[in-house]
């Protein structure tokens, strides 16, 4: 690329082959256009598409090394569901993916029961699994999400705003963290938005990150959140977005689940070690309620 330092008595040797700019320097017009566009464009245009989420529907055996070198960063797995079960791939998937040095994180898929023996069990399933882990290997934390989606697949019906509050209350009381919430931006913008939600639920709601899905475009701003953290753009494969920009599979995983994550990698990394919670430190508080047993 051509460039000079930009003169008072500047002249071209062909009109309009090239023009000042404010950066001090003499650049073609088509390149200046260029830069001014990149000053437009969304931020996640230059996000990290480095984020794998899975569960035990997932039925094949991933290849999390493979993962790592085609650019995954991190993976977000399921560890609880209804009615207080536990993922039987967590423990085993945690142990893998931390080994091949990924950062790993846990989902609750929530129901309408109570909301803070939910919040209990799906704790004490991610500590436990976290304390089996090889202390050389394990990732220093868990990242921590609570799954908020139309229910129609698990008993117990679909969490409220009002539990979903409840939920998160107790995360923060045990782990000092607020966790993400992950949910159809469809879902989070009818639920969140209602007028039946409290200025009070929506300011505890704004202090966790969040995570929405959307298969065909990109989400917008849902309140009370100015902007989300994580998109999943592909479930179980599906996805409307050209195949080119937006890949569908992951190393052995055809039908995977992918998210762009609204920042650089390292943006990314800083991101995980800040809102991950490390199951070994004190909690927080002391919880009020425990779940007697692990069930």
């Amino acid at each position: 690329m051509p460039m000079h330092r930009k003169s008072c008595s500047c002249k071209f040797g062909k009109a309009a082959q090239y023009v000042c700019c404010d950066l001090a320097i003499v650049m073609r017009p088509s390149i200046l256009r260029g830069a001014a566009l990149l000053l437009w464009l969304p931020v996640w245009v230059f996000a990290d598409n480095s984020v794998v989420n899975l569960s035990h529907y997932d039925m094949v055996r991933p290849d999390f090394t493979a993962m790592k070198s085609e650019g995954i960063l991190g993976v977000i797995h399921e560890a609880t569901y209804p009615a207080f079960e536990r993922d039987s791939k967590y423990l085993e998937r945690e142990q893998a993916a931390t080994r091949a040095g990924l950062f790993w994180g846990a989902y609750h898929y929530a129901n309408a029961s109570d909301p803070i023996r939910q919040a209990d069990h799906f704790l004490s399933v991610v500590s436990n699994a976290w304390a089996q882990a090889n202390p050389a290997t394990r990732s220093p934390g868990v990242l921590l999400v609570l799954d908020f989606e139309k229910n129609g697949h698990y008993p117990g019906g679909t969490m409220r705003v009002d539990q979903a509050v409840a939920f998160i209350e107790r995360i923060h009381e045990r782990t000092g963290k607020y966790p993400g919430i992950y949910s159809g931006e469809y879902h989070a913008r009818t639920s969140f938005s209602s007028p039946r939600v409290s200025t009070t639920d929506k300011s505890i709601l704004a202090k966790c990150w969040l995570w929405l899905a959307n298969y065909s475009s990109q989400p917008r701003a849902t309140a009370p959140w100015d902007f989300w953290n994580l998109w999943q753009y592909c479930g179980d494969g599906r996805c409307k977005l050209p195949r080119s920009a937006y890949p569908k599979s992951i190393a052995n995983v055809i039908k995977a689940e992918r998210n762009i994550f609204r920042g650089s990698r390292s943006a990314l990394e800083s991101f995980w070690q800040a809102h991950s919670w490390n199951p070994g430190e004190k909690p927080h508080r002391e919880p009020e309620r425990t779940l007697a047993a692990e069930l």
